[in-house]
């Protein structure tokens, strides 16, 4: 009866695990393949450090963590948004800056918060086996969110990304269009960070993404294929840590950079 009980609670969690990373993987195959069409890889990782403060700012207005982050990834994108407006610095010097200067903040701000313990190394690194419902809740609702959003956005976010100078004489809105993109970024990092991590977030976005570039005849098949990639990373992941007992976020991780190894052995797609 024990052994019973205890296979089922085992079996609940291994399910949300599984859930939440599929979701994940799915929601960042189409976001991680315009983050690599723009050369935005350093601003996902700036995103992710930005992160800690939003964990600091949620432990100090004692609501939720993952809202928390949510809010100061928005406020994090529509600075840098702006930022980028005015031109005062390059890009990746502003992103450093925002970047570090997020991480340190945040672990500064917790420092000071002496009746408060956090596990660094679970937001770190991911914590996909410790998911419950409210944080499949958060996942799929809103990375469902986020998703719905970047397919309203699909078409002129792409002509932008083509031709941003064309797109404007073809009368698109491209300020109002990237800003958008920027804010749904942010929620999508927002509700990764329970499965990789402020850390590795940035991997899932890219690595999936990248492997499917090598393959993929147009953006859409390369959206697709970059979300089927990342739930293989996932499963691969998720057995490998459960066989061989190893931190379930990096496993993830490392599993899709193994298939990212793997896809450079097959021929590239002609055309």
């Amino acid at each position: 009866m024990t052994a019973a009980k205890g296979a089922t609670v085992l079996d609940d969690f291994l399910v949300r695990a599984l859930l939440g990373g599929l979701g994940v993987a799915l929601i960042a195959g189409p976001f991680g393949s315009f983050i690599v069409w723009r050369r935005l890889a350093y601003f996902g990782d700036t995103l992710a450090h930005s992160a800690l403060l939003g964990i600091a700012f949620g432990f100090l207005l004692q609501v939720n963590l993952t809202l928390g982050i949510l809010v100061i990834c928005q406020l994090l994108a529509l600075l840098l948004f702006l930022s980028q407006k005015q031109r005062l610095l390059a890009s990746d010097t502003l992103l450093g800056i925002l970047s570090h200067g997020a991480l340190s903040l945040g672990l500064v701000a917790l420092a000071f918060m002496e009746d408060v313990r956090v596990d660094l190394v679970a937001y770190l690194f991911g914590d996909i086996l410790a998911i419950g419902t409210t944080d499949l809740g958060w996942i799929f609702g809103g990375g469902g969110l986020a998703l719905a959003g970047l397919l309203w956005l699909w078409k002129p976010l792409l002509a932008i990304t083509i031709h941003e100078d064309l797109a404007r004489v073809e009368g698109i809105a491209v300020d109002r269009i990237n800003w958008t993109f920027l804010a749904l970024i942010a929620l999508t990092v927002a509700v990764m960070m329970k499965v990789v991590g402020l850390l590795l977030v940035t991997s899932l976005l890219i690595i999936p993404a990248a492997t499917a570039r090598r393959f993929a005849g147009t953006p859409e098949i390369m959206a697709v294929s970059a979300s089927l990639i990342g739930c293989m990373a996932v499963c691969g992941g998720l057995y490998g840590s459960f066989h061989w007992d190893t931190p379930a976020g990096p496993s993830i991780v490392v599993a899709a950079c193994l298939l990212f190894l793997i896809s450079l052995l097959v021929p590239k797609r002609m055309g």
